[in-house]
């Protein structure tokens, strides 16, 4: 453990994991005081090598027994971390990977210059796989979009939210904000996140030489003409990104030209996931649940 990371707890959440996690939990043993791991209802099989991995490094390993959404996974951890006397929490996936250091990076941009205080800071989260792609998004006009290479040149960047894994989070912020929005079970939790820590006067920041690996959909595909690549997830998610969507757009957090970005964003991804995507017929039954579902408000997991 490093100095910097003397007061911060590493929050892992498992999901069905592929192996026992034991690269990304030595890795963050290295960089942080504490490590916990918050498993949301693997199968036992699964769940031992995890157990091992966690006996090896001395993390906590706290077996919630069902899937109750990484937001409800995330305030668990964070209340295990309060318990121990953590000032920071970074959160974390089972499928990352921080680069050696990222940790004391991230501490540095606490002391940022600028006239607001700083809620959460996060790496440069690249992906792990093909078509590789940088996963930091800035406050544009029509809502958030990903950096540009020369934004990205920064010591510390403002962004518009930050992907949950490898964030680090004041927690005292965290109590002015208040906890992940368990409601959403899943998807937008850190878009909420963030816009609320943004609403109540805080920064989010990125530090660029922080990395991070990091796997986000299940598959990348590339579309002809469209410089990024698509992230592919599937028909279960189509389901909350739907709804989560909606429940942001009707939420009162998004500016208006926010609001008309995602309504936009929504409608093409509802096409291309029901109109071209594999298994067509599950994701269009799954995008008009959610879609309805965001619509007449109705949250927690998909009934």
């Amino acid at each position: 453990m490093t100095g910097a990371g003397r007061d911060v707890a590493a929050v892992v959440v498992t999901y069905h994991p592929e192996g026992d996690c034991a690269e990304l939990l030595e890795a963050l043993a290295g960089q942080c005081r504490w490590v916990i791991v918050v498993d949301n209802g693997s199968l036992p099989e699964e769940l031992e090598p995890v157990r091992s991995a966690c006996a090896a490094v001395g993390a906590l390993l706290v077996e919630l027994g069902r899937n109750t959404g990484i937001a409800a996974a995330q305030n668990r951890g964070v209340v295990e971390a309060e318990r121990l006397g953590a000032r920071w929490v970074l959160l974390s996936d089972d499928d990352s990977a921080p680069a050696e250091g990222m940790v004391s990076l991230l501490m540095t941009a606490f002391e940022a210059p600028g006239q607001r205080p700083v809620a959460a800071v996060g790496p440069l989260v690249g992906e792990d796989r093909g078509g590789r792609d940088q996963l930091v998004y800035v406050a544009r006009r029509w809502g958030p979009r990903r950096a540009t290479a020369e934004e990205l040149g920064s010591p510390f960047l403002e962004v518009a939210f930050l992907i949950a894994s490898g964030c680090l989070v004041d927690l005292h912020a965290l109590r002015e904000v208040g906890p992940m929005n368990e409601d959403l079970f899943i998807d937008h939790v850190d878009l909420e996140w963030g816009l609320r820590a943004r609403r109540a006067g805080y920064r989010l920041l990125v530090v660029p030489r922080a990395r991070m690996t990091h796997s986000l959909g299940d598959e990348v595909v590339r579309i002809p003409g469209r410089r990024q690549p698509v992230h592919m997830h599937g028909p279960v998610r189509n389901y909350y990104l739907a709804r989560n969507t909606v429940a942001l757009i009707r939420s009162g957090l998004l500016p208006v030209a926010w609001r008309v970005g995602y309504a936009v964003w929504i409608t093409k991804y509802s096409a291309f996931n029901a109109l071209v995507a594999d298994r067509r017929g599950q994701r269009a039954r799954a995008l008009v649940e959610g879609l309805r579902d965001g619509l007449v408000g109705r949250t927690g997991p998909r009934p």
